[in-house]
């Protein structure tokens, strides 16, 4: 069973703020190899449709606030306070489960997004390889114009340490 502090977690709302600038778009860009002249290209963007450089999609700037040393810079209250509960009760393994995206507009380089992520569901759930804590977080961006840009919904699968029959192995 869950400890109450990391079951309470469940519906809440963390916001951060995100800014977008053309440098680093050119670099998620260039790390994701796309070439396309939208992310790149200045004045091939501006003669577009959309006017400006525009963000890959899944790219949503850097975090405006990132306090040195942190570990998880684009975290704290509620999702800091979740993922710290989940480590103390010895779920240190979190993989991607799923992520899904929905996007609504493209992000221009110099927006200003706001991240309003939700923490919808937590559960624990017991299988052939132990137990396992999902965690379901949907996250709304929204740009300095208030537009709807991207809805993103990821599942995390928080796992305790062990083999796959969650037992630890001994040497």
């Amino acid at each position: 069973m869950l400890p109450e502090e990391i079951s309470q977690s469940a519906g809440k709302v963390e916001v951060s703020t995100f800014e977008v600038e053309k440098g680093a778009i050119r670099k998620y860009a260039d790390a994701v190899d796309d070439p396309n002249p939208l992310y790149w290209d200045e004045e091939y963007a501006r003669k577009s449709s959309y006017g400006s450089l525009i963000a890959p999609p899944g790219f949503f700037g850097w975090p405006a606030k990132w306090e040195k040393g942190s570990t998880f810079p684009v975290f704290s209250g509620a999702m800091l306070k979740l993922i710290t509960g989940l480590r103390e009760a010895g779920y240190t393994k979190v993989i991607d489960g799923a992520i899904d995206y929905e996007f609504f507009c493209p992000v221009r380089a110099g927006d200003s997004l706001t991240a309003s992520a939700v923490i919808e569901d937590i559960a624990e759930r017991k299988d052939g390889e132990g137990k396992a804590v999902f965690v379901i977080i949907e996250t709304t961006y929204t740009n300095q114009n208030e537009d709807l840009v991207a809805k993103v919904r990821q599942i995390f699968v928080n796992r305790q340490p062990g083999n796959s029959s969650g037992e630890e192995r001994s040497e």
